[in-house]
């Protein structure tokens, strides 16, 4: 293993924060991580937003279906697409995985909630103010994990193959 191997293997969904801060320069470096994910063309498609304010995030949890653990985060990133670009969803979901790994990489555990085609989407974009020619991609909560939750992972046999499918 190396160093990206082992942050990316050490990377589990987190819902439950401990009170705190996320540091300043560790916001900077993932927002500039996912904004150089791979694009398109390079049309860079996205837009980051970051949400501290606790009543805030009070809001955007109150609008989501399964992010209700964002309201007790330390910090939410918002990504947002242009919506008429043609790979906008590729684009964002690729920044998307980079900003969840640059934290990961600081020991900032994170939680991927979804946006696109969510019916808050709509209702996220306009509490944070962003122009309509963005749509919502996800949301992704963060800050110091409280508790970790391992999932397991289906056996690597029964999720690849080499050359051709063949059944069993």
């Amino acid at each position: 293993m190396n160093i990206v191997t082992t942050v990316i293997k050490s990377r589990h969904s987190v819902r439950k924060f401990k009170t705190g801060k996320v540091d300043e320069t560790v916001i900077r470096d993932a927002i500039e991580c996912a904004s150089l994910a791979p694009t398109a063309k390079n049309i860079q498609p996205w837009l980051f937003g970051v949400i501290r304010n606790p009543g805030m995030l009070a809001n955007i949890a109150g609008l989501t279906e399964n992010g209700k653990f964002i309201a007790e985060s330390s910090v939410c990133f918002a990504v947002f697409g242009e919506r008429d670009e043609m790979y906008y969803l590729e684009d964002c979901c690729a920044a998307t995985e980079n900003l969840i790994l640059a934290l990961q990489a600081y020991g900032v555990a994170s939680c991927w909630v979804a946006g696109d085609k969510k019916s808050y989407a709509e209702p996220v974009r306009k509490l944070l103010n962003v122009p309509e020619k963005y749509t919502l991609v996800s949301l992704i909560a963060a800050g110091n994990p409280a508790e970790i939750t391992i999932s397991e992972k289906k056996d690597k046999r029964h999720i690849f193959f080499c050359e051709e499918f063949k059944m069993d």
